[in-house]
């Protein structure tokens, strides 16, 4: 591959290349198996033929695997490549004058009888130049095609059939020396993570609230012994709140108060106390024996344990004695607790990341997360990374990729969008999102565009959560079963990656803490909760189905191809999902409202479906099993939330002949 860097014969341009994000700076995000398509305007003066490739190759690699790259139009390229193995790739494109095509056009055009023996004599030189760069079998080869195009006793049009053919097409592709090759500005990276980081379903409890005894401590034995529960609900990845030695000192009580009983276990999230910080677990959880038995038979039921990561320190973590320059420290000496003004939590303190010694403190808490590693988890869910520097999590995660690429980080950052997509930038796998305050049609509607149909799709990837411990909306508290109903399958349906706070989701937990609060009353952050997991008003069924929905059909697996339809009622809204591998299509429609029955008329787009207008064609709702049979592109449906508040009716492409096809069963 020639590249000629500024020489002036290099007449190749290459531009507006995609996917890149800010110019190249940060990669482009993939999943294993997951194709990339790139395309880029490619362009020259004058009339000739240009050839173009895509590269790809390992990071760290020298030699480039190379895509032949076709045009669209207006001068667009087009290439598409799929990745087998996780890690860093690089790509670029290479783009030249192609001399041999440029001939080749030039002749099929030809009429005059001189002109087309000259041509095939320039023909003839042109494959001598390829073939002395070739290996000697096709240098032969060529030199025989060369032959064949200079025999004189051949009519013409024999010879000019000669250059047609598709083996001497193929040869001089395969030996175009590519003199004054272009190459796109900059090389880009991919980064290609486990299929988990496209598509998962998460479950999070509180270890301590699993015992089968009602006010006893639980245990990893006991979340073992609830592992089939969550199995069976469908779930992939179980997320567990920290899991590490809980401060004494300042300790909160129940609903945060600020004195807590000899009893109270505290908050999980004022790590640290005497008996270790955040590389050791609760003495009343287990050992790190049980924890990685529990994360051993979660693996054999197919579902990933997620640890959170939480950079903070309860006052009595054995890194406050041993290392105070971490710490903020006030006029009188004291060490800074956080605060979000008004919020106090006098249980925690954060670190100083402009500490002198900051260095030390970003390897101690990449240690943290690389120690987790090593007892067999690869997914973490990170606490409020917003409030922590950028550059630590991009260290931290190409740090701990580059030894574990299997590792997936989800950001939990509840803020200003511009910094939630700067953290995913930066290497997040996932990002929590606004969707739990995302009510209306519109609001919906404008959100999603947003992240799946621009380019920050090509390294944000949403997780969706109802609720979650610190998240009691509004609409849950007042919205009874149909509302849980409504944000499940929103959340499921809308995003490839979504999760719920249970057992208090299913359960229908609603009550706040007080008025306008999104709190939850008796908050498990604070204590310790016992769950009647056999009540008859569960949603553990329902939740089932949703999940096992998303597991049998392609079209709900990936962000990709979301697409919002009209209808003329504003509490009903409908999208669908395509698989263009299976050539499936889920249309979904729900009724927003959680009290009254909606309807209103549905217009869907039938050319882009491939179904006939004139014809009947069948939907089979997966959540009913009902099927209904429609015509045309505008149809009437009407939903009741006291049943079901929403369709996912399944369509399938079945071919009959080529001009008589259509979405059926």
């Amino acid at each position: 591959m020639h590249d000629s860097g500024n020489d002036g014969r290099r007449r190749v341009i290459i531009e507006g290349l995609r996917p890149q994000v800010d110019g190249g700076r940060f990669m482009v995000k993939r999943t294993l198996g997951e194709g990339m398509t790139v395309e880029a305007d490619i362009f020259t003066d004058g009339h000739d033929r240009i050839g173009a490739v895509l590269g790809v190759r390992r990071a760290g690699e020298t030699q480039w695997r190379e895509v032949r790259m076709a045009p669209l139009v207006n001068d667009r390229w087009r290439a598409s490549v799929t990745f087998d193995t996780l890690g860093i790739y690089e790509y670029t494109v290479h783009a030249w004058i192609d001399r041999f095509e440029s001939w080749l056009h030039d002749l099929l055009r030809r009429v005059d009888d001189d002109d087309i023996a000259t041509a095939l004599l320039v023909g003839e030189t042109l494959i001598r130049e390829y073939g002395r760069g070739a290996p000697p079998a096709a240098t032969r080869k060529l030199a025989s095609f060369g032959a064949a195009l200079r025999a004189g006793g051949e009519p013409l049009e024999v010879r000019r059939a000669v250059a047609r053919n598709p083996e001497l097409v193929e040869l001089m592709r395969a030996h175009d020396p590519r003199r004054y090759a272009s190459t796109s500005e900059r090389i880009l990276r991919v980064v290609v993570e486990p299929e988990r980081a496209r598509f998962s379903t998460w479950y999070e409890l509180f270890p301590r609230s699993t015992a089968s005894v009602p006010g006893q401590h639980g245990t990893f034995r006991d979340v073992e012994a609830r592992l089939p529960y969550v199995a069976r609900m469908g779930f992939d990845v179980l997320y567990l709140p920290p899991i590490h030695p809980i401060g004494l000192v300042k300790r909160k009580g129940p609903n945060n108060a600020l004195a807590a009983a000899a009893t109270d276990p505290g908050s999980p999230w004022a790590i640290g106390a005497a008996s270790g910080g955040h590389d050791a677990v609760h003495p009343e959880l287990g050992t790190l024996e049980d924890f990685r038995r529990l994360v051993a038979s979660a693996a054999a039921l197919g579902i990933d344990v997620a640890l959170d990561i939480a950079f903070q320190c309860a006052p009595d973590h054995p890194w406050v004695a041993a290392h105070p320059e971490w710490f903020r420290h006030r006029p009188d000496g004291s060490i800074q607790y956080a605060e979000n003004p008004p919020k106090k939590y006098q249980d925690i303190y954060p670190f100083d990341f402009e500490t002198e010694d900051w260095q030390g403190l970003r390897d101690a808490l990449t240690g943290v997360v690389a120690f987790w590693v090593g007892q067999g988890v690869n997914i973490f869910r990170v606490d409020n990374p917003h409030t922590k520097p950028f550059p630590l999590w991009e260290h931290l995660i190409a740090t701990i990729k580059r030894d574990h690429p299997q590792t997936l980080f989800l950001a939990e950052a509840f803020t200003r969008p511009k910094v939630m997509y700067r953290l995913a930038k930066l290497g997040f796998s996932q990002s929590y999102t606004y969707f739990a305050w995302r009510n209306t049609r519109y609001e919906i509607e404008q959100y999603f565009t947003e992240l799946t149909r621009t380019g920050i799709s090509e390294y944000f990837r949403p997780n969706l959560w109802p609720n979650t411990p610190d998240i009691l909306t509004e609409q849950l508290q007042f919205g009874g079963r149909p509302m849980f109903m409504i944000r499940l399958v929103l959340a499921a349906t809308l995003g490839a990656n979504y999760g719920i706070y249970g057992p208090a989701f299913e359960l229908l937990e609603a009550t706040p803490r007080e008025p306008g609060s999104e709190e939850y009353l008796d908050s498990e952050k604070y204590q310790i909760r016992h769950w009647d997991l056999e009540r008859a008003d569960s949603l553990a069924d329902f939740i089932a189905l949703v999940n096992r929905i998303r597991r049998e059909h392609p079209a709900l697996q990936s962000d990709t191809g979301l697409t919002f339809h009209r209808l003329d009622n504003e509490s009903l809204i409908a999208y669908s999902k395509h698989d263009e591998s299976s050539g499936e299509l889920i249309l979904t429609v729900v009724n927003l409202d959680p009290r009254n029955a909606q309807g209103g008329w549905l217009e869907l787009p039938l050319e882009d479906f491939g179904i006939d207008p004139t014809r009947p064609y069948q939907l089979h709702d997966l959540l009913s099993g009902v099927r209904l049979l429609w015509q045309g592109a505008r149809n009437y449906l009407n939903l009741d939330p006291a049943n079901t508040p929403a369709h996912l009716f399944r369509l399938r492409r079945h071919t009959r002949t080529e001009r008589d096809f259509a979405y059926y069963l």
